[in-house]
């Protein structure tokens, strides 16, 4: 009965691994549902300790009612007493628990870059795709503390490091190379985003495009769509599938409201000069200033202190702020106010984040650029009523385009509102707007370490070989013919009559079910090959490597990172719908002969 019961478990686990060290789709596919799963878990964990510490400090204890969007308020209940006076003091409080952490274990984050997401930029670009866990940790858990007190930040620069750290641990732990390693970090990335926006496919393309102003990391899209719909779904197992806003459908009928939505990118344009110049000048002309001379423990606490008056004296600067989105969106700001919380957001999270502490800028960003279309959306609507029916829209135009326009990234957040407001109805504005604002923002970048291309990228400085090896076949460079194999239990009196009769040197092993499980080399004998006295004790199982294959199918780049992982000379080739069958071998010397060849000019 036990064995009914587990014998098909076995064996589909069994195949499972086979599939996974053959075909390199499935192994993605698989990698980025692990990734996704773990990322899915961090952010609920992220989320969760981020909404709990903010209804407990902003709402309770300092007796704020800030508005929460309709598909993120879990907490309930009334405001506690009015003491307003208690923000600025849990902001500094964070601000220097921040600068002591930071200082004392990971201080070369310090100039890491903007934020989380462009921490993980860094790491793709100039670090081999490392990020140590202790980085991601510290710089997660202090952005909960920030956002949690009142700062001026968002959620998914946070997720973004730690899902990308997910994916480097992940990687480390499995022996992947740098490259796969890189791909991995995308991977987490995606799987955080997806979870904290609940827009999964939004999520994945913004990991992808986000490293580059003029590129994307292509092999990196099939795990971290897996990934990101992974950790969707087990994000929305906790919190519910709502979209964050709740809000009506929007769509575009007119196309008399185009030239409007041209303005609007302009808006954006302009507001998203203002805030990359804006951050960078506070950052670097006043905060560096201050953390050379003090220290970084009293910049962090010094920025902590002026965002806690800010927020005092401007509750709409406190936090995230999607829910005075919401309202935006549904008309109950004015555009006074909208323009204030412009300038406000602006120089609030300039100081947050400028100072050094934790957090994003992809949230205050969005929050930004909603407000800006709002103020085109419902001017033009005030003169122009037959026309611009539908202000609300504006708002959600102007959070993709801005942030389009600011990060270089045109097609997440344009797929990411879509998901946000289910449905495709305002695309054609969506395009539009976020083209003009790539072009008029041209040269300007919200994150430091973006590069144009990959090309210009440290990460792909080895790309013109890799390119010429991921052209070429295993199947046009592999020796086809007979191979010697040996059985599990065979003894090594009867290896060294094989030996000597035969001039292979690597000899795949079979277990009782004729499957792969090793590769003999024959250089791993010579230190027991003369040793009478264990020629009836030791079997070719004891003494042979993990088993190492290729399919004909497989291209040769993938075959050199597994000449170089398992330090074999030769890698039976098998047959891709049956690995027992053994085709031949393709020798290290085969893939140096073929990248020479289609090297000569």
């Amino acid at each position: 009965m036990i064995k009914k019961i587990f014998f098909p478990l076995i064996r589909l686990w069994q195949e499972t691994v086979k599939v996974y060290q053959i075909i390199t789709n499935a192994r993605w596919l698989i990698l980025g549902a692990l990734t996704g799963i773990l990322s899915g878990i961090i952010a609920i964990v992220f989320f969760a300790g981020v909404e709990g510490l903010k209804f407990l400090l902003v709402h309770k204890l300092a007796g704020f009612s800030l508005p929460a969007p309709a598909g993120e308020e879990i907490f309930h209940g009334h405001a506690g007493v009015f003491r307003p006076w208690l923000i600025p003091v849990f902001t500094t409080l964070v601000g220097l628990v921040t600068g002591y952490l930071v200082t004392r274990f990971v201080p070369d984050c310090i100039k890491a870059g903007t934020d989380g997401t462009d921490s993980m930029i860094r790491a793709f670009h100039k670090q081999g795709g490392i990020i140590r866990p202790l980085v991601a940790l510290i710089r997660g858990g202090t952005s909960i503390l920030t956002i949690g007190a009142g700062g001026s930040a968002g959620r998914e620069g946070p997720i973004s490091l730690l899902g990308a750290g997910l994916g480097s641990f992940l990687a480390d732990k499995l022996k992947l190379s740098p490259k796969e390693r890189r791909i991995l970090l995308l991977t987490g990335a995606a799987g955080g985003l997806g979870a904290i926006f609940r827009a999964p496919l939004g999520g994945a393309l913004t990991a992808v495009e986000v490293i580059y102003r003029e590129d994307f990391e292509a092999e990196a899209i099939l795990p971290s769509v897996i990934s990101s719909v992974v950790a969707y779904t087990i994000f929305t197992l906790v919190f519910g599938t709502e979209p964050i806003f709740g809000i009506p459908r929007f769509s575009f009928e007119n196309p008399l409201e185009l030239p409007f939505y041209g303005l609007l990118a302009l808006a954006c344009a302009l507001a998203g000069w203002f805030y990359v110049r804006s951050f960078y000048f506070i950052k670097y002309k006043l905060f560096w200033p201050i953390m050379e001379k003090w220290g970084v423990i009293w910049s962090m606490g010094l920025g902590g202190l002026m965002m806690g008056v800010l927020g005092v004296i401007f509750p709409e600067l406190l936090c995230g702020g999607y829910g005075w989105l919401e309202l935006a969106i549904l008309g109950k700001l004015s555009l006074v106010t909208m323009l204030g919380i412009i300038v406000g957001k602006t120089l609030a999270t300039s100081i947050t984040l400028g100072s050094g502490m934790s957090g994003g800028m992809f949230a205050p960003a969005l929050f930004v650029g909603g407000m800006s279309g709002g103020v085109v959306g419902y001017a033009a609507n005030q003169y122009f009523p037959d026309i611009v029916t539908q202000p609300g829209g504006y708002v959600l135009v102007g959070m993709a385009a801005f942030f389009a326009g600011v990060a270089n990234a045109p097609i997440g957040p344009l797929i990411m509102v879509c998901e946000l407001t289910q449905g495709y109805g305002l695309l054609a504005p969506l395009m539009l707007a976020s083209a003009l604002c790539l072009v008029l923002n041209r040269n300007i970048s919200l994150y430091e370490n973006q590069v144009d291309n990959k090309f210009e990228s440290p990460a792909h400085i080895d790309d013109a070989t890799i390119n010429i090896l991921e052209n070429l076949q295993v199947n046009d460079f592999y020796q086809p013919g007979r191979v010697t194999t040996l059985e599990e239990g065979t003894s090594l009196k009867a290896l060294t009559d094989i030996i000597a009769n035969t001039n292979e040197l690597y000899f795949p092993i079979r277990n009782y079910k004729d499957e792969i499980t090793g590769i003999l080399a024959v250089q791993d004998l010579r230190k027991v090959l003369f040793e009478d006295s264990l020629y009836d004790l030791l079997v070719a199982k004891d003494m042979a490597r993990k088993a190492v294959l290729l399919a004909p199918e497989d291209n040769l780049y993938t075959a050199l990172l597994k000449f170089v992982d398992s330090d074999l000379g030769q890698i039976p080739v098998v047959d891709y719908n049956n690995p027992e069958k053994i085709l031949g071998l393709l020798a290290r010397e085969d893939v140096f002969k073929a990248l020479r060849r289609k090297s000569r000019p």
